[in-house]
């Protein structure tokens, strides 16, 4: 509880006022709670003595429902603070998480998968927003309320039969915070498990196609049931430590009452209380009841909440593996010397004393067998990992000491999976550069070849794309991506076989937009067509991720090699895939 506590005080930090309220209303609410029971024994007193006047019943009703007034006045002002709060604290958890998930390499994607990442900010801050709710106002009725309750019997009633009526109360707190702890270790075991169902979900979504071409339906099914099963068989461990809280509370809330009973009686007939007081006292006995069935609540909604609050701080505090700041770049002038680089999970070097000049203006092209390290080559220019091996530097500066913001900003990448956001084909293009003109965007357009396409599609630019880009084929998709790259008109494009999925003459009509547009900005095209790269100021085969050949096409051409038996084999009417 005290820890739960802890973690969220960052927020009652900046929002003191707030929290005033709410103790202040909390305080002043549990004081008149305790008037009615005062009331209704004061008035059986007077009835039994005889003294009750017209007069003093007025008074005794006017402050009764004054008291059930302000009541239900401050219930409201407290409950509101306080639920208004938990709603906050979820707000700017569910921000930083974005944020962290923006900002983030893809080895950190690598080690946590995308369902668990879906969890921790669905599940895990649905947790911490009741653990901060409910665990608040439960904590209040546990400590004010309770103890207003207390000393209220003490005082009004008799203290001694107060500790005689109260006695097996240790017993429940001690019980429940052991349930408590169980509870906290259960529920993270059934949030990582929810993660990973959540993750099993996304593939069969993602993958129903692959799914039911293979026949594999039944397999899914059975292995997402086995993976439900699993989470349900942790949850309920939950459920049944919960489900201990309310007979542990009834029972010693029973006993009290006997205990009570007993010792009121003694106590009446010693006249050391009166009916009227005893009667006051039973009230406060049962009022008491939700202190301690609200000490159970609290217990499991702030141990629920620590759990997944740990989960959260978890990923918050997660370090990216690659430096944010450093220094800005101006002339993008590009080398590489006896540079190597190893993928944080991978057991080998992925890339191989790569030596390389690229001065800004020139074009580069990257061909190789697939699989050889083209697309490993390319991310360093993105900046996704931590600097390998050897220089990399781009405008005289190491890549480990520039801006990555600045840096990509620089950047246009069309990568090989050509994803698009469920929005427009508008929308998707101008991602690239959301204040772009209407001249900038039909620039792109054409430059892209997608006008055809446009012209065919019956909202034209506000053609809905659906999910992924699903309404769409895939070269539709990869000219939306390249036109979305080239309305940003970058200092560096890189196309990742980007255009493996149009035709001939489509290429050639990006490659001649590409040649008359980008004169003196650098582009790297990565492509398994020579025809992609003939035009090229340098191209490079990569194999097993090194540099086996460069030049230009016609010194490769003339040179025995990968790149000679590709272009011969195109040549002569094959596929320009490696021949077998």
């Amino acid at each position: 509880m005290l820890t739960f506590l802890k973690k969220i005080r960052w927020y009652f930090r900046k929002h003191k006022l707030k929290l005033l309220i709410i103790l202040a209303s909390a305080l002043i609410l549990n004081i008149l709670e305790i008037l009615p029971p005062l009331l209704i024994g004061k008035t059986i007193d007077l009835i039994t003595e005889g003294s009750m006047t017209i007069d003093s019943m007025k008074m005794i009703i006017g402050i009764f429902f004054s008291a059930i007034l302000l009541i239900y006045i401050l219930t409201y002002i407290s409950t509101y603070y306080i639920m208004q709060s938990g709603y906050d604290i979820d707000a700017i958890l569910r921000k930083r998480l974005v944020r962290k998930y923006l900002a983030m390499s893809p080895s950190f994607y690598e080690r946590n998968s995308t369902g668990d990442l879906m969890a921790r900010i669905t599940n895990d801050l649905r947790s911490v927003t009741m653990g901060t709710t409910f665990g608040i106002i439960t904590i209040i009725d546990t400590l004010i309320y309770g103890t207003i309750i207390l000393v209220t019997m003490m005082i009004v009633v008799n203290p001694v039969l107060t500790i005689i009526a109260l006695l097996p109360l240790p017993l429940l707190i001690v019980t429940e915070v052991k349930i408590g702890k169980k509870i906290m270790e259960h529920h993270m075991k059934a949030q990582e498990s929810f993660g990973k169902m959540n993750n099993n979900v996304l593939e069969v979504v993602e993958g129903v196609r692959v799914t039911r071409s293979y026949v594999q339906e039944n397999p899914e099914y059975n292995r997402f049931k086995s993976m439900t099963s699993n989470y349900i068989d942790r949850i309920m461990k939950v459920a049944k430590l919960e489900a201990l809280f309310e007979p542990i509370t009834t029972l010693v809330v029973a006993t009290s009452f006997i205990i009570s009973f007993i010792a009121g009686a003694f106590f009446i007939n010693n006249g050391t209380i009166t009916l009227g007081e005893f009667i006051t006292f039973n009230i406060y006995l049962n009022m008491m009841i939700w202190p301690m069935f609200a000490f159970g609540i609290m217990l499991d909604t702030t141990e629920r909440g620590r759990a997944s609050l740990n989960r959260i701080e978890d990923l918050l505090n997660e370090e990216d593996d690659v430096l944010v700041s450093g220094e800005s770049v101006q002339n993008n002038n590009i080398s590489f010397d006896d540079y190597s680089f190893t993928y944080p999970t991978s057991s080998r070097e992925n890339l191989k004393g790569i030596v390389l000049e690229l001065k800004k203006g020139e074009t580069l092209g990257i061909v190789g067998k697939t699989g050889s390290g083209k697309t490993t080559f390319i991310k360093q220019f993105l900046k996704y990992y931590s600097e390998g091996n050897g220089q990399f530097i781009i405008d005289g500066k190491p890549i480990r000491n520039i801006n990555k913001k600045e840096l990509r900003d620089l950047i246009g990448y069309v990568p090989q999976e050509n994803f698009l956001f469920s929005k427009t084909v508008r929308e998707n293009i101008l991602f690239g550069k959301e204040n772009a003109t209407e001249e900038e965007l039909q620039r792109a357009i054409q430059n892209s070849a997608l006008v055809n396409d446009l012209n065919n599609m019956k909202h034209g630019l506000e053609t809905k794309v659906g999910e992924k880009g699903i309404a769409l084929s895939g070269g539709q998709k990869q000219r939306i991506s390249i036109a979305r790259s080239l309305i940003k008109d970058p200092e560096i494009l890189i196309l990742d076989d980007a255009l493996s999925a149009v035709d001939a003459n489509t290429e050639q009509h990006i490659i001649d937009a590409l040649k008359k547009t980008r004169k003196d900005k650098t582009t790297i095209i990565i492509t398994h067509r020579l025809s992609a790269v003939e035009h090229a100021d340098q191209i490079i085969v990569i194999d097993d991720g090194a540099i086996v050949q460069s030049g230009t096409h016609k010194e490769l051409i003339e040179t025995d090699g990968w790149y000679k038996t590709q272009h011969e084999y195109f040549k002569h009417g094959g596929e320009n895939v490696e021949p077998t």
